[in-house]
């Protein structure tokens, strides 16, 4: 049954004026068998009053508590809250024993067995109330502590943890004592790992993953320590504050719900950052930005942190801003080097066309809040911000915060904000005043209009010329000011397709006076935002317009080009451009693009959303067709093998958009490409999966590929497969492993979601279409936010785009009560599903 008791603001605020945490010292065991672990924690806390308070546990038995050595009644612990009656001002010793359950859904210390060679590891995930799954705590972000742990483990495990462990014997493992954290940033990682260790700056670092991973992470060790330590180094010239902790692991762990956890001194990560089948140089840079984004919050978020969970963006888009932006500027470390493949100019290219529509997308649903929201009424619904606006529409502003304050006054407010709070907490307001003391511009207008706000501006581009000049006004439509960059570009006269930039100049918007007329002809191209310094819809003259859907192809600058396929992608959304049209300009141009972040986001839409959504069921397999027809023009293209990242690209989108099963059928016979790749496990399941959808395989198939494959992602494809297979006895046992029990873990769950909806089998599933709000609403119910977030994204019915769904769904939200972490999903699911509906009957 899952805990839904959940922490007001109120009560937080309460909490913090009544007491002051000093200690937490942690005794974990987990060899006490494969369902639970034993848990003894001593806190040691001082009282400002005689109150009553409370602490906060999760137990499989609480076995017994004392206060102040006297005994309390474990009978009283009540949805996870144990009262505390009767304190008296001073300090206190609580004593908790408990029996507590490991899990299978990523919260907590969740527990995992490899099934490639049977050895279990066990993390925690702690965040943002789930340490009450491991230890008793005060569970809150501004009563800090120093915790002291002691994990006893199966003698061949190695244990991890905040601080550096040692191994005292018997499997028994001590961590140093670390300085004051908040409770969500303790971590535990335990298991048989392979590790890869080395020394930077006098600091121990480390590498860890499982042993079935191991050559897969000596093939990149070298990579993600070249990483590690530019990015180390290049906060340490940004930040006058030393890491404040005393070693650096990063482990990679099984089954983690997000892309990585800020733990000071244990970064957990997901472990498909460990490659095991090949992948483009965007996603190592990828890679390499969540390294640099978790390494920041070293500083933002676990040296300095959040007062309460209003602030979530002083962690998150802090962290997502400074990722991309230092990964843009470290080196290589030795000199003379070339550029590393996780190294390029292309970091706010990728992040305009992977990260920035997650944004755009998320603040347009009824679920928007502002980047800073003033009140937020509880655990349950900070929870719910962790969404696109809180990273990317925070970095956004952010990069235009810089863009307006300028570098130099932005890093030293920085510095004084690590220096006034270092080891404490503080909030938005404190945040606005460090940056206000290094800068006389008004930065709490600045923020109040950009962090206060929700919802996406628009900037339209209208182009009025003369002979000998031209001039460009910019209306907005929203309330933010946006300093842009105004880019603008002629037709090369030699081949009348390539674009040749003219000039770059700045422009205010809202404008202080009426625009100045530039001298010259009127341009073939104006973009605004065009070095995509701001946050806002952008909206070309129709000259321009003409221009890019003609010779999009001819932008010489890929962040240029990220800026115009979002205005162009934005107007499908819109019901401003045809779908078709989109599709059309992508097959003119993507063949020739050359940046493969570019290529990905500009499919991903493509395929994802207007073939899967935006066109009517009868029009899909004719945009199939012209996808297929784009990556093979791609896969021509790259025949040469000099562009293996998007070859890469242009074959798992061709794999995806197969209508007919021949062409991948003979790929996965052959075991390869003609021409390459080799098929990997990635392919070879990409392959399986599409040909399960078409019917082309059936399980006896997949039950040989897993054989072939029995990793954890083996697994992973073969539940999609199973579950994509279009037999009706196949979807009745992919329903009831998702809704029927509570035995998939939370990748397994999301892997059969994945495969058990397909448009192709629309009238198959048509009659659990009905059924879904009714189970969602109950497993999510039951087994917590992981399994009801994963049940609300991938389990939707998403290619169902009818009135029908439609109704069921705001039907259900109505009548039927979803958990919070549902009740979102639904409401941002139908939204995108009421929007699809507009664009199909625009």
């Amino acid at each position: 049954m899952a805990f839904m008791s959940v922490l007001t603001r109120d009560e937080a605020q309460n909490r913090a004026q009544l007491i002051d945490v000093h200690r937490y010292t942690i005794a974990l065991d987990l060899t006490a068998g494969d369902e639970t672990f034993d848990s003894r924690t001593l806190i040691r806390f001082g009282a400002r009053a005689d109150a009553d308070t409370f602490v906060e546990i999760k137990p499989a038995e609480l076995r017994s508590v004392t206060l102040d050595g006297q005994p309390l009644d474990p009978a009283l612990l009540d949805d996870g809250r144990l009262p505390l009656k009767n304190l008296t001002a001073g300090e206190h010793e609580l004593l908790v024993d408990a029996r507590m359950r490991y899990s299978r859904t990523g919260e907590g210390m969740h527990r995992f067995t490899d099934p490639t060679d049977g050895e279990t590891y066990v993390y925690t995930q702690l965040f943002l109330d789930d340490v009450q799954r491991v230890f008793a705590a005060f569970d809150q972000p501004d009563l800090k502590a120093v915790f002291e742990l002691t994990v006893t483990a199966p003698e061949h495990w190695t244990v991890l943890a905040n601080g550096v462990t040692e191994h005292t014997g018997g499997g028994v493992w001590k961590a140093a004592p670390t300085p004051p954290v908040s409770t969500y940033l303790v971590a535990v990682a335990a298991g048989p790992w392979h590790s890869v260790r080395t020394e930077h700056r006098g600091l121990p670092f480390g590498l860890h993953c499982r042993r079935s991973l191991a050559p897969h992470l000596e093939a990149d060790a070298e990579e993600l320590l070249d990483i590690t330590r530019a990015c180390f180094d290049r906060y340490h010239e940004k930040f006058e504050e030393p890491y404040p902790f005393d070693s650096y692991d990063q482990a990679f762990v099984p089954e983690f719900n997000a892309g990585a956890m800020e733990n000071p001194g244990l970064v957990t990560f997901r472990d498909e950052f460990v490659h095991r089948s090949a992948v483009t140089d965007t996603e190592r840079q990828r890679r390499a930005m969540v390294v640099a984004h978790e390494m920041a919050h070293m500083w933002f978020g676990d040296l300095v942190t959040l007062r309460w969970w209003d602030d979530i963006w002083l962690n998150e888009s802090f962290a997502e801003y400074m990722g991309y932006q230092t990964l843009n500027e470290v080196t290589p470390a030795k000199p003379g080097a070339q550029p590393p493949r996780w190294r390029g100019d292309g970091t706010w290219t990728d992040f305009g066309v992977s990260r920035k529509t997650w944004g755009y997308d998320a603040d347009q649903r009824p679920s928007t809040h502002p980047v800073a929201p003033e009140h937020v009424e509880d655990t349950a619904s900070a929870l719910l911000n962790f969404d696109g606006i809180s990273y990317a529409k925070g970095a956004s502003a952010l990069r235009q915060l810089v863009a307006w304050l300028g570098e130099k006054d932005f890093l030293a407010g920085i510095n004084t904000h690590f220096e006034r709070y270092r080891f404490g907490n503080a909030g938005l307001a404190e945040f606005i005043d460090s940056l206000a003391s290094a800068t006389e511009r008004d930065v709490h207008a600045w923020a109040d209009a950009w962090l206060r706000t929700s919802g996406v501006d628009t900037l339209t581009a209208t182009v009025d010329a003369v002979p000998g000049r031209w001039t460009l006004t910019l209306d907005r439509e929203g309330s933010r000011p946006h300093r842009v960059t105004v880019g603008v570009y002629d037709r090369d006269l030699s081949d009348g397709r390539t674009l040749t930039l003219r000039e770059r100049y700045e422009a205010d918007v809202p404008h202080t006076d009426a625009p100045e007329p530039r001298p010259g002809t009127r341009p073939a191209l104006v973009v605004p935002n065009d070095l995509d310094l701001t946050y806002a819809k952008i909206r070309l003259d129709e000259t321009s317009l003409e221009t890019v859907l003609r010779g999009l192809s001819g932008i010489p600058d890929a962040l240029t080009r990220a800026v115009v396929w979002n205005s162009l992608r934005d107007m499908v959304r819109d019901g401003d451009l045809a779908p078709s049209d989109f599709l059309e300009t992508a097959a003119a141009h993507l063949p020739e693009e050359t940046d493969v972040a570019l290529v990905q986001g500009v499919l991903a839409f493509a395929s994802g959303e207007v073939a899967d959504h935006y066109l009517a069921p009868d029009r899909r397999p004719a945009a199939l067709a012209t996808l297929t027809d784009l990556c093979r023009a791609l896969i021509r293209r790259t025949e040469d093998g000099d562009h293996p990242g998007l070859r890469l690209v242009a074959v798992r989108h061709c794999i995806d958009a197969a209508g007919r099963p021949e062409t991948i059928a003979a790929w996965l016979a052959d075991g390869t490409v003609p021409g390459g790749p080799e098929l990997d496990p990635e392919l070879r399941w990409r392959i399986l999966a599409r040909l399960a959808v078409l019917g082309a395989v059936d399980e006896s198939a997949v039950a040989e590929e897993l054989r072939r494959d029995p990793s954890a992602a083996g697994q992973e494809g073969a539940a999609r497969c199973r579950a994509a297979l279009p037999d009706p006895d196949a979807k009745a046992r992919a329903w009831d492993a998702m809704f029927g029990s509570d035995d998939l873990s939370n990748y397994l769950f999301t892997a059969t979601a994945q495969g058990f909806w397909q448009p192709e089998q629309a009238d198959l599933v048509r009659p659990y279409v009905a059924r879904y709000f009714k189970d969602a609403v109950a497993v999510a119910a039951r087994r917590g936010p992981a399994i009801a977030t994963a049940a609300g994204r991938w389990a939707f019915p998403a290619h169902a785009v009818d009135a029908e769904t439609l109704r069921l769904g705001e039907k259900t939200l109505r009548k039927a009560d979803p958990v919070p972490a549902l009740r979102r999903q639904f409401t941002d699911r139908l939204d995108d599903l009421a929007r699809a509906l507009r664009v199909q009957e625009a």
